[in-house]
């Protein structure tokens, strides 16, 4: 038996440990560095002290006993910091530090760095799961599979053109997160109220510097109550989160017995149940569905906190900090257990086709109809094929048989036609070509990815 991935093995992606206080702090040093390099390069502080600032802006330099003390008496997120900073570099130095900024300047335009950095993670992983996505696509293009709609069987598709749409909107989410990044790595620095007055004349100047520095662009406007692009940032992942959640929904659901025609990796010693031996659960699409609906959820606070009062509102900027940070780190466990359920899939087509076949040929009922209707017109052939697809139904009598005994549909299609036409494998359009298309359209996003990320 194949061994493959377990759910206890999925990969950490690494991205809560760029939110722990330690990494968040190293952000925030990061760009009083670039601030202080920026405002010596317009004269604003001496060349030296920027340099001794960049030199000292190292968590690993700093007391973090002294630190944590401040910080309990404080109750402020940056000021312990700065202290620090400057009780190291002396007062001579040290008075240059955090020059004209406001706290928010610091946490936000650092946290937008570690965002960043998330950003690169959940690209690759993307980028893993289009990878596993496009041969599984090109393998069962041609493999037929009930289409469903409201639930019920319609026209035959293939599970090949199930996955290309997964990977169409997925490529989709990849599109605007790329297309977002102009948005959303900015770098803020408008001091007090957003109005650079701390910095005199050269303000747009200092936060065009620092951004550079950081590798960043900088804000129009510098305004403590600008979150849209945080908010514009959750939405993408909400929705990355709702697709998500659409797939995992269809894997926990062709996974029931009663369909089988799929199956997560369940390795070899996996225990389903405490009671009952033969529970072969859909562990990674029931935690992926779980963690979508968190991330889904979270976002309509973002939305809430773009009504910022005033110049500023300190609860706001908790607000989006929750859903931005939440979000993204739940987003990372998503696709990591997203790219195990691909890794190790079964995919079962002798399963597909008995499913084709539950409903002796009434699955066909539209291709009979459209046959029969360029002999007698599509209305009279909808009202023949609707009157036998019912009677099959309802009565449960072969649909076939209904459809040989119509003395108009037998003088207009042969017993040999008919069934031709009641071959669920011969009516699947252009399922094979959507779906070998989209393989490709896959694997060129990904050499993308990897070029941009290279």
């Amino acid at each position: 038996m194949q061994h493959r991935p377990t759910a206890s093995r999925v990969p950490d992606p690494g991205i809560r440990e760029l939110f722990t206080r330690e990494a968040r702090w190293q952000s925030w040093l990061d760009v009083e560095a670039a601030l202080a390099r920026a405002e010596a390069e317009l004269d604003m502080i001496p060349a030296d002290a920027a340099v001794q600032i960049a030199e000292h802006c190292r968590l690993e330099l700093l007391d973090m006993a002294q630190i944590e003390a401040t910080l309990a008496v404080t109750a402020h997120p940056l000021v312990p910091l700065i202290w620090e900073l400057d009780r190291i570099l002396g007062d001579e130095i040290g008075g240059y530090v955090h020059w004209g900024a406001t706290t928010q300047n610091i946490t936000q335009t650092g946290d937008i760095l570690q965002l960043r950095k998330a950003h690169e993670i959940i690209l690759g992983q993307i980028g893993q799961i289009l990878s596993l996505l496009a041969p599984l696509a090109e393998r069962h293009a041609d493999d037929p599979c009930a289409g469903r709609t409201h639930g019920q069987h319609a026209v035959p598709a293939t599970f090949g053109y199930k996955v290309g749409a997964w990977i169409d909107e997925l490529c989709r989410h990849v599109e605007r997160l790329r297309d977002a990044e102009p948005r959303v790595f900015v770098a803020m620095l408008g001091g007090a109220a957003g109005t650079l007055a701390s910095f005199g004349a050269p303000g747009l100047a200092v936060q065009e510097g620092m951004a550079r520095h950081l590798d960043l662009l900088p804000m129009p406007v510098p305004g403590r109550t600008s979150h849209d692009h945080h908010a514009e940032y959750a939405a993408i992942l909400a929705m990355l989160a709702a697709t998500c959640r659409k797939i995992a929904d269809e894997t926990y659901t062709l996974m029931k017995p009663e369909f089988g025609e799929i199956e997560e990796p369940v390795p070899p010693g996996t225990v389903g149940s405490s009671t009952m031996p033969q529970k072969r659960n859909p562990k990674l699409s029931q935690d992926i569905r779980a963690a979508c609906a968190q991330v889904t959820t979270l976002f309509p606070l973002a939305l809430d906190a773009m009504r910022t009062e005033h110049e500023a509102d300190g609860s706001t900027s908790v607000m989006i900090e929750r859903v931005v940070h939440g979000s993204i780190e739940l987003i990372g466990d998503i696709l990591s257990r997203m790219a195990v359920l691909f890794e190790g899939i079964e995919v079962k087509p002798e399963r597909m086709r008995q499913n084709l076949d539950l409903s002796g040929g009434l699955i066909m009922s539209e291709r009979i109809m459209l046959a029969l209707g360029e002999r007698v017109g599509r209305q009279r052939a909808h009202d023949i094929v609707y009157e036998h697809a019912q009677d099959a139904a309802v009565q449960q009598v072969s649909f076939r048989d209904l459809l040989v005994a119509d003395e108009e549909v037998r003088r207009h299609l042969s017993e040999a036609e008919l069934d031709h036409l009641l071959d669920p494998a011969s009516y699947t359009g252009a399922c094979g070509d959507i779906a070998r298309a989209q393989a490709q359209r896959a694997r060129e996003l990904v050499e993308g990815l990897d070029s941009a990320q290279s």
